[in-house]
């Protein structure tokens, strides 16, 4: 849960009532004996939505951050960082992708990763939360071109029914999703049986599915991180793990790439697709980045290699924390 506070400092950082220097901070429990916490300049605004509650926040460090239900979500400062990663290696990879399905991504920035791309003609993206995607229109203006791009298609339903109802199959299926929190609504769009009934089929010859996969860090990959990649690899033929570090996250994130086809694309062969494909350069992803995000570390490859645990509804494991409600993020299903 995240909490604001407000305190009186002295310049060494300790309380003191006679201090001249007021500080309005954020403050997020990561684990139950580490907080994560960071100044503000101001509130923004502050909402609820049927399923969520939602804050935008001007922070000194990292800019303006959306908050859902008390988890940083996205920061001004290196969203960039998370949704290259997330879109980027899965499109390029895909020798030439034309449809997407994207699960969550109320606020828009995986859409306006996608839409870069000059061989996609239609972006699905399917989110719960329409109250959440219409305030993200209003506040995140770095999104506006996304939302308004005729190649976006954005359904408000759930993600997991809206894809089973569809006869449509895509090159490429994203989880922009919640991380699997209990109470939460989205562990079970990690599980084996959706995987394997759900999001296998609805994927075209070729197709590639790529997920957000919670922390991995050295110690924080044990909690989903390496027993979603060993879900995915009970399904599919080839899956890449990779992972960056994300500043405002204060941790190591993860996704996992997924295929019956072979995803192996050199530095240089990366590179030119980029040049060949995507509009304008990116900030962060390049083949060189790419190759050193999915060479892990020693310790997270071993349990990774070690990783017996398959995720299904009876044996979900979850991060740190709890849902509230119906739901926990804006980028759920």
């Amino acid at each position: 849960m995240g909490d604001i506070s407000f305190s009186n400092a002295n310049s060494n950082g300790n309380t003191n009532v006679y201090s001249q220097r007021k500080s309005c901070w954020y403050e997020e429990e990561i684990e139950e004996n580490l907080r994560w916490c960071f100044a503000l300049n101001s509130i923004l605004h502050t909402g609820a939505t049927q399923f969520q509650d939602i804050q935008l926040l001007d922070t000194k460090p990292f800019g303006k951050a959306l908050v859902i239900d008390g988890k940083l979500q996205s920061a001004e400062i290196d969203e960039f960082i998370y949704h290259e990663s997330l879109v980027h290696p899965a499109l390029l990879h895909h020798p030439n992708p034309k449809t997407i399905f994207v699960m969550g991504g109320g606020e828009g920035s995986t859409a306006r990763e996608l839409l870069r791309h000059k061989t996609v003609n239609k972006v699905v993206m399917c989110d719960i939360d329409e109250e959440v995607v219409d305030f993200c229109k209003s506040y995140l203006a770095v999104n506006s071109e996304a939302f308004c791009d005729p190649r976006l298609e954005l359904i408000i339903n759930d993600a997991r029914a809206e894809l089973e109802k569809r006869e449509d199959r895509y090159d490429v299926i994203i989880g922009d999703l919640a991380d699997p929190i209990e109470g939460g609504p989205c562990y079970q769009l990690y599980t084996k049986t959706f995987y394997e009934l759900t999001v296998k089929p609805k994927l075209m010859q070729g197709g590639i599915f790529v997920t957000q996969a919670g922390p991995a860090g050295v110690f924080s990959h044990t909690e989903v991180f390496s027993c979603i990649f060993n879900t995915l690899k009970q399904v599919f033929k080839y899956v890449v793990p990779y992972s960056a570090h994300i500043p405002s996250y204060a941790d190591i994130w993860g996704w996992i790439m997924a295929s019956d086809y072979p995803i192996t694309l050199s530095p240089d062969e990366l590179d030119l697709r980029m040049k060949q494909r995507i509009k304008d350069e990116n900030r962060y992803l390049d083949g060189k980045t790419f190759v050193s995000a999915s060479t892990l570390s020693k310790a997270v490859r071993k349990s990774l290699d070690d990783e017996t645990h398959v995720y299904t509804e009876g044996t979900a494991r979850f991060i740190y924390g709890h849902g509230h409600g119906s739901a926990n993020k804006n980028n759920h299903a």
